[in-house]
């Protein structure tokens, strides 16, 4: 049986399945009832490794198995699989989603905070910056700084960025607003920002700044994260930010802010 290398990659990186599984998978639905035999030699995988692989798949919902002499396997709907797939996938979530919610009440979290509060008291202030790679992380540690917030947020970013902004962090950001943290945040409104600035009305003042190309949060004026590159030019897994706590630093890019706010 001869598939598409390409199509290969596509249900790997779909179904999260290796090489083996997607062969056997693909040559099982192509006959619906084989041996273990049969579909190694169709699929090309090693007799060794087969009986395994197809164990793997029947675990995960993909094939049944006909107890015959000799076993034979039976191949699922497709639509089916998927629907098996997406049930464990949030059955999983559920479990992992209640693990961390018991420990936000449990013994271990509080041991782990008062070494953490042991480690930070003697740390000179300085200490206190790290560099953030990945989009991914850069956005939680906007959470967290969106998440600490009591006064005040300024934010000045790109167009792509507003939308990011206002659909990552929303939430918190209306959070922050019912805590009274005032938010102002200064990006170029253009057609295609129009609808998230909707989203955002009432929640934060937004000012369309066009002539300033910066990205960064500034968070009562002590905590910072400034991306170091242009959204533009660089790989969401790649963007690369810095985060400081230093009211020296904050204060200076906070009046750059206000200076940018009040010409726009």
């Amino acid at each position: 049986m001869i598939v598409d290398e390409e199509f290969l990659s596509k249900l790997r990186r779909s179904f999260n399945l290796n090489l083996y599984e997607v062969k056997l998978w693909t040559a099982l639905l192509s006959r619906g009832i084989s041996t273990a035999g049969e579909l190694s030699d169709m699929a090309a995988v090693p007799r060794s490794r087969t009986y395994d692989v197809l164990e793997s798949l029947e675990r995960r919902g993909f094939v049944v198995v006909k107890p015959e002499k000799p076993i034979k396997y039976m191949a699922i709907s497709p639509h089916e699989v998927v629907d098996r797939v997406r049930k464990r996938v949030e059955e999983k979530a559920e479990r992992s989603r209640k693990k961390l919610d018991d420990l936000h009440n449990s013994d271990i979290l509080e041991e782990l905070s008062i070494l953490y509060k042991q480690s930070i008291e003697p740390m000179d202030p300085t200490e206190f910056s790290g560099a953030l790679k990945g989009r991914h992380n850069i956005y939680d540690h906007l959470g967290l700084l969106v998440k600490e917030a009591k006064d005040n947020i300024s934010i000045l970013t790109t167009e792509e960025g507003l939308i990011r902004k206002v659909r990552s962090l929303k939430p918190l950001l209306e959070k922050a607003k019912g805590r009274g943290v005032k938010i102002k945040i200064g990006a170029p409104l253009t057609e295609k920002t129009k609808d998230i600035v909707s989203r955002i009305e009432g929640i934060a003042e937004i000012k369309n700044v066009k002539d300033v190309e910066a990205r960064f949060c500034i968070a009562d004026g002590k905590q910072t994260v400034f991306m170091l590159t242009h959204d533009k030019e660089v790989h969401p897994s790649y963007d690369t930010a810095m985060w400081v706590n230093s009211p020296f630093f904050a204060g200076a890019l906070q009046q750059m802010f206000e200076a940018t706010w009040a010409a726009s």
